[in-house]
């Protein structure tokens, strides 16, 4: 049925190229844009996704920046640490030319300040951006290593920074201070009494370190004929227990930093026992100490059924207002002018070029870690903006396809609507 109200075709042809024009609107938008998805009406829950994933990139960007920082940081540590290492082992050499006795050891010690000296002004200005990691005094916990932004982590709580801690190596030459009153103070932690049985075991296990706590080994001999050892020499103490009194003016002591271990405050009363033993002159089997976890093993080749020595590790808590000393702390009092003190410069450079060996090793190790993480967040980022562009992004092949066809269908439309619109013009016809 045709009718001059109603035309059926016109609709139909009208429907279609409106369909037409507005794809074309849509393809035409993403050739412009260079999107598929430009804005939530296009398609919400990939807009929603692409935006999350937008912001995730852009904030591992200022990750980047963040362990940029704190690798430069560790840097510049790592490289004074290692100039550390140089000098002292400059400072090796002058104590080993020490050892003999036709040398000027005054002037041996004299370059050996100089070095010391050295040293110094290098921890000191070892710094980027205002931090120094080179220095670890502080009492207050969390103090002994700084925090590096690492990554971003999502889950179902939200999204939150996780740091990369990087460790402080203490490098200085200050001396520790054990304060000689307050505080909370136990006296024999734990000991050993060698005799006949000439091989004892202090455990530590149950000391919890805190930065800022107090310890000593005192040794209390017992030799009533002075046969084996001169028991005046080997009694640190009045009474085989340690006095609150006594500790502060201790010869083995030492004061912890933050994140030192049990095994780490034991480590460096062996090795100031030894430098103590060497300095007193006491024969080389008297009394050594060595270290194995939380246990600190005392032996003697001399002690018998009578001639005993015992040996109590002491503690006193951070509340006593301590002092926390140096890494390098005996590098102050190293003197090779006198024959002896040239003996126990001998112990202790060793002492020192092992931590500053370590210090050196250990920012390393950090550094290389930031590296890894950061090229790990890079290559994050571009896969990340690699997934957002596949979610939005158009494909402009495809895309200048098929606006071809659709500017094709557009003409095709524009001329059936033209003959639908034709149609009821040949109406007229009938009733000519």
């Amino acid at each position: 049925m045709s009718s001059i109200l109603t035309n059926d075709g016109a609709s139909i042809a009208l429907q279609t190229l409106k369909h037409i024009n507005s794809g074309m609107a849509t393809v035409q938008s993403e050739i412009s844009t260079g999107r598929k998805v430009s804005g939530s009406q296009d398609n919400a829950a990939v807009w929603a996704i692409a935006k999350t994933m937008e912001a995730d990139v852009v904030g591992y960007k200022q990750v980047s920046a963040s362990l940029a920082l704190g690798s430069s940081t560790v840097a510049v540590a790592r490289s004074a640490a290692e100039t550390v290492t140089d000098l002292l082992t400059e400072i090796k050499g002058g104590v080993v030319s020490a050892q003999e006795e036709n040398v000027d050891r005054v002037k041996i010690q004299a370059n050996i300040s100089a070095l010391r000296d050295q040293i110094g002004a290098v921890v000191r200005t070892a710094q980027f951006n205002g931090l120094n990691l080179l220095g670890n005094t502080d009492t207050t916990a969390g103090s002994g290593s700084e925090a590096v932004l690492g990554f971003l982590q999502r889950d179902s709580a939200g999204v939150r920074g996780v740091d990369i801690a990087v460790s402080r190596q203490d490098l200085g030459t200050g001396a520790h201070a054990i304060a000689a009153t307050g505080g909370t103070y136990t006296s024999g932690v734990d000991s050993a009494t060698l005799n006949a049985t000439r091989t004892g075991t202090i455990d530590a296990s149950g000391v919890t370190v805190a930065a800022g706590m107090a310890f000593t080994l005192n040794v209390f001999g017992t030799d009533a004929d002075d046969s084996t050892f001169t028991q005046a020499d080997l009694r640190t103490t009045t009474a085989a227990a340690e006095t609150r009194a006594e500790m502060a003016a201790q010869p083995v002591s030492y004061v912890a930093r933050d994140g030192d271990t049990a095994t780490d405050v034991l480590r460096e009363l062996s090795n100031r026992w030894s430098s103590y033993a060497v300095k007193s002159g006491f024969d080389e089997g008297l009394l050594s100490m060595s270290v194995s976890g939380t246990d600190l093993t005392v032996s003697s080749t001399l002690t018998d059924g009578s001639d005993t020595l015992a040996v109590s590790l002491n503690a006193l808590g951070a509340d006593a207002g301590n002092t926390i000393g140096g890494g390098l702390e005996t590098l102050a009092s190293l003197d090779v002018s006198t024959r002896e003190g040239a003996e126990e410069a001998l112990l202790n450079i060793e002492n020192l070029l092992q931590t500053s060996i370590s210090a050196a090793s250990d920012f390393g190790t950090e550094q290389n870690r930031l590296a890894t993480q950061s090229n790990f967040n890079d290559t994050l980022v571009d896969a990340m903006t690699s997934g957002i562009g596949t979610l939005v992004d158009a494909n402009l092949e495809e895309s200048s396809a098929r606006l071809q066809a659709l500017q094709v269908q557009q003409q095709l439309a524009i001329q059936a609507l033209s003959i639908a619109n034709s149609a009821p013009s040949a109406l007229l016809g009938l009733f000519r």
